[in-house]
């Protein structure tokens, strides 16, 4: 009975220390979000994405977000949390201006439509991570190579260029990142419940950030997926 009774408050404190957690996290998602929305769209308007579209310079950007990611995951551990904001953030703008050129493919109302799509299942896949008591750990490796695979298949498709592999993976890539979003809540939820809010402001503030980077990514890459069936093109 005593430790019954000793057991609800110190669940209850795990509860709250991981809905904290998450908050943060989402916020810095949303920041993120909001950044990369909002440059896509300046870089589009003022005709910059024209410049940057077929140019090395888009080559350069893309090396630069994947450069920008490996060195974020590598080194979080070992750099201050105010370098990981502005990583983070540079990160959303160099996106932003890759992104830009979907403004280009697609109609500015099909783009919307397909974000607040986006965003429904997202949101959906979000709760179900937060309130499912099933453990989802073992999605991960199949998500994994769900993952390896979309990769290998769109840089074949690249020199194949074959409409039918395209929505072959985007249909496994919306499957992919529809779970994988439930999976890094989840993740994210039993981190905030195992303790890293009592590591400190530096340590809270860099697993947001880590956690903030790894949801940004679910969404960006489900919204691109959602784009190849619900983008309306300009052509």
């Amino acid at each position: 009975m005593y430790e019954n009774a000793q057991s609800i408050p110190v669940d209850r404190a795990r509860q709250e220390a991981s809905t904290v957690f998450l908050a943060k996290t989402f916020n810095w998602m949303a920041v993120g979000l909001a950044i990369t929305g909002i440059v896509a769209y300046l870089t589009a308007s003022t005709g910059l994405a024209y410049s940057i579209i077929g140019s090395p310079l888009f080559y350069v950007l893309v090396f630069a977000e994947l450069g920008l990611v490996f060195y974020l995951s590598a080194r979080i551990s070992k750099i201050q949390a105010s370098t990981a904001s502005g990583l983070f953030i540079g990160y959303s703008v160099l996106n932003g201006l890759t992104l830009s050129v979907i403004f280009l493919a697609y109609t500015s109302s099909s783009i919307a439509a397909t974000f607040f799509i986006t965003a429904g299942m997202f949101g959906a896949m979000a709760v179900y991570g937060l309130v499912t008591k099933r453990d989802l750990s073992a999605w991960g490796s199949f998500l994994f190579m769900g993952l390896i695979g979309i990769i290998i298949a769109s840089v074949v498709n690249i020199f194949l260029q074959s409409s039918a592999v395209s929505w072959v993976v985007s249909m496994i890539g919306v499957l992919v990142f529809t779970g994988l979003t439930a999976y890094d809540v989840q993740k994210i939820k039993r981190i905030g419940e195992d303790g890293i809010m009592s590591q400190g402001n530096e340590a809270i503030r860099k697993g947001s950030i880590m956690g903030a980077l790894t949801l940004y990514l679910d969404f960006i890459n489900l919204f691109l997926m959602l784009l190849r069936f619900f983008g309306g093109s300009r052509d």
